[in-house]
Formats: structure tokens, C-alpha cells, sequence
């Protein structure tokens, strides 16, 4: 692997870590496929407990990678579904992880870094920390990820900043129920050792079953909700607004209809 660290220590921790600090974190391709690849060697593993996901450098993750975006706005539309679908279950595979996943946020996180905060079962993240769904400032729209972070705010919350682009702290995070914690940078890695410590007192099979029903008893992400956020950002796509939005970004000049 190369933008993805997998590691196991002898306690049964997995720690699963974005790679690519000279980026960000942003995205890829190959970001997306690794991470699928380790959540299925996690969720296959006898031995896991406990995973953490964790970044690199002092971005935890800036949303899509630019050369990937390109790569969007030129692709026709069968590409694109399936470049958006590899995210959505990559995503899937990471939610339905049968053991429990903590996020270790070191740093800012947007757009599809707010996804990988949504599956985690808890959040930790640094007080400095800022955050921001911002699709919308491109002309596209929070879709693929859409499922998994109202699931975790809710709808009266997501409201707040779904489609706003609204960029927030990390205080904020907590109150909108993204992040369970948010504490000082000197103590994000034991304040994440309290939070896998309680596992080791728990049965693998009952967490497994525990977590699973926690997931049954809340919104349905079905593969029905999944091809509908696909569909969704499909249209958006298409539209001239995406087009616009995503020139602007990789010309990196202000969209048309921003002041």
C-alpha cells in the first residue's frame, strides 16, 4: 500500500492511517480502493478489537484530491458512476466494520474527510481542528457521503451546515454530534486510548452484534439510499453550475457567483 498504513499492535488494535501528508490527505483513487482493501482485511481478522483511523501530517483530510476532480469534470458519465460508487462502498465498508472504529482527527477535515468522520463509531479530534462540508462553493453537492453524516448529526443538525458551506470548529463538531470530544493537541492520544481502553472488558462477538443493531435501529443506508446519493451527484455533475464550480477550483479563482 502506498497512501494507506494498515498496522495491528498486540493488543488487537488496528490502526489504518491516510498517507499521503504532501496532499493533505485529499482523496485519490488509489486512497479509496486501499482503504476498501483494509476494511475487508479488518472486518475478516480474528484477531482486531479495536480499529483506529488516523492521518498523517497536519491535515486529516481536505476533501477530494484536485488531479481526481480533474479527472471527474473530464470523465463521461459511466466513469463517473463508477468512481462515485468505489467511494460509496468504500464507505459502506467502513460503516458495517464489525468492530468498533475510532477517529483520531489531528487535524482540518472537509468534504469527503467529513465521510470518514461519519462511519467512525467515535470522534476525536483536535480543539484547533476546523471543519466544512463544502461542496456547494464548487457547484456540487455532499451526496455520496450524504447518508452517513445526516445519519450522524441528524437532520435538524446537518441542516445547520450541509449545504452552506459553512466552515465551523471544532466546539461546534461536538454540539452537532461529529466529534465526541475535541481536546487539546497534547491530548488527542490518550484521550483515544480511553476510548479503545473499554473494549478490551467486552466480548468480539457481542460488540460485533451490538454495533450491527445499533446500525438496524437507526437510518436506513441501504443499497437503495446508496445508488440514490449516486444518482444524485450525477445529476449534479452534469450540471453548468458543477462545471463552472470545479473550473474555479482548479484554476483556483472564485466561482462566478461567489462575491
Amino acid at each position: 500500500m502506498t497512501v494507506v498504513r494498515f498496522d495491528e499492535d498486540a493488543r488487537g488494535v488496528a490502526t489504518v492511517t491516510l498517507a499521503r501528508a504532501d496532499k493533505r490527505n485529499a482523496m485519490s483513487g488509489e486512497m479509496i480502493a486501499e482503504l476498501t482493501q483494509v476494511a475487508g482485511e479488518i472486518a475478516a481478522s480474528d484477531s482486531i478489537r479495536v480499529a483506529v483511523l488516523a492521518a498523517d501530517g497536519p491535515v486529516f483530510c481536505a476533501g477530494g484530491d484536485l488531479r481526481w476532480m480533474r479527472a471527474q469534470m473530464e470523465a463521461d458519465t459511466e466513469t463517473r458512476r463508477r468512481e462515485a460508487t468505489s467511494l460509496a462502498m468504500m464507505l459502506k465498508s467502513l460503516n458495517e466494520l464489525p468492530v468498533p472504529l475510532i477517529g483520531k482527527v489531528q487535524g482540518n477535515a472537509f468534504g469527503g474527510g467529513l465521510g470518514l468522520m461519519s462511519v467512525c463509531d467515535v470522534v476525536v479530534a483536535v480543539d484547533e481542528a476546523s471543519f466544512g462540508l463544502t461542496e456547494t462553493r464548487l457547484g456540487l453537492i455532499p451526496a455520496t457521503i450524504g447518508p452517513y453524516v445526516v445519519a450522524r448529526m441528524g437532520e435538524a443538525r446537518a441542516r445547520r451546515v450541509f449545504f452552506s458551506s459553512r466552515v465551523f470548529g471544532a466546539r461546534e463538531a461536538v454540539d452537532l454530534g461529529l466529534v465526541a470530544q475535541a481536546v487539546p493537541r497534547a491530548a488527542l492520544e490518550a484521550a483515544v486510548e480511553r476510548e479503545i481502553a473499554p473494549y478490551f472488558e467486552c466480548a468480539l462477538g457481542a460488540v460485533a452484534e451490538a454495533k450491527a443493531m445499533v446500525r438496524a435501529l437507526g437510518p436506513v443506508i441501504d443499497e437503495a439510499v446508496i445508488a440514490a446519493s449516486i444518482d444524485a451527484l450525477l445529476v449534479r455533475w452534469d450540471s453548468a453550475e458543477a462545471d463552472a464550480g470545479s473550473q474555479a477550483f482548479i484554476d483556483k479563482r472564485r466561482p462566478n457567483w461567489a462575491p
